[in-house]
């Protein structure tokens, strides 16, 4: 038989399962409104504010929004660019800036279509503009993210020689950057209403191999040719190959001598 004075022993009450926290629908917010009146404010509100940004770019007067989001996305991939041609100087100053913002434009470009298409089908009732805006601001977030990792390549860039290790830098900073950007266009169709199943999450597998397949046409971005553009088609993953070979090739001819 219990005391009397004995306290009884009461189990707290069990903590609710939170399977996932629904955001408020574009607009809801005050923050959501605030215009973007600047590249300066359309930065800010692609790094800290993306909701801000995708309520405007779901708004119809969204064109400007989208020019001047592109218009930061060339003078970015420019800079980069200029940068990447430090390593080797003289033409690359300016050849490779042309490549890297022509090759990421028209990479973005040629997946547009596949993009809205596969959206479609994932039940997305998006409009290609609003389509066309959730792209720009996957390749502003890139670029800009890119700026960042700048004065890092450009110290790389004046202190090796080495064509393999600059070449491998800058990709790891290309797939770094794109991931968030792609982590942008997920986050956008989800406020779009749209479930990223296996037809957005294909298309982003096929964005990255179409980015990296341009880098190879439009070669050499990193280092020096005699031509503008290759005289030879190749695969990029054969172009890497090559390229390991050949730099294998060069170590053991040194070391010789």
């Amino acid at each position: 038989m219990n005391s009397a004075n004995e306290i009884p022993v009461v189990e707290p009450p069990p903590i609710p399962s939170r399977p996932g926290i629904k955001s408020p629908p574009l607009g809801d917010l005050p923050a959501d409104c605030a215009p973007i009146t600047s590249p300066t404010s359309a930065i800010e509100a692609v790094l800290r504010e993306p909701r801000r940004l995708l309520f405007h770019l779901r708004q119809p007067k969204r064109g400007p929004l989208i020019a001047g989001l592109l218009t930061i996305s060339v003078v970015c991939s420019a800079i980069y660019g200029f940068v990447i041609g430090t390593f080797s100087g003289g033409e690359q100053l300016w050849a490779a800036p042309v490549k890297v913002v022509c090759g990421l434009l028209f990479a973005a470009l040629i997946c547009l279509p596949s993009l809205y298409i596969l959206a479609c089908l994932g039940g997305s009732r998006a409009r290609l503009g609003e389509v066309l805006g959730l792209m720009s601001g996957l390749v502003t977030l890139t670029t800009v993210l890119l700026i960042g990792f700048a004065p890092v390549a450009w110290v790389f860039s004046q202190s090796t020689e080495s064509l393999i290790a600059m070449g491998s830098l800058h990709l790891v900073f290309w797939l770094v950057a794109t991931w968030f950007g792609l982590r942008f266009l997920h986050s956008g169709f989800a406020q779009l209403g749209v479930t990223v199943g296996g037809g957005i999450k294909l298309w982003m597998i096929i964005f990255i191999i179409v980015v990296l397949q341009m880098t190879t046409a439009l070669r050499p971005i990193v280092g020096k040719a005699d031509t503008f553009l290759p005289t030879r088609k190749k695969f990029f993953v054969t172009h890497w190959l090559d390229n390991l070979k050949g730099a294998a090739s060069n170590e053991m001819s040194i070391q010789q001598h």
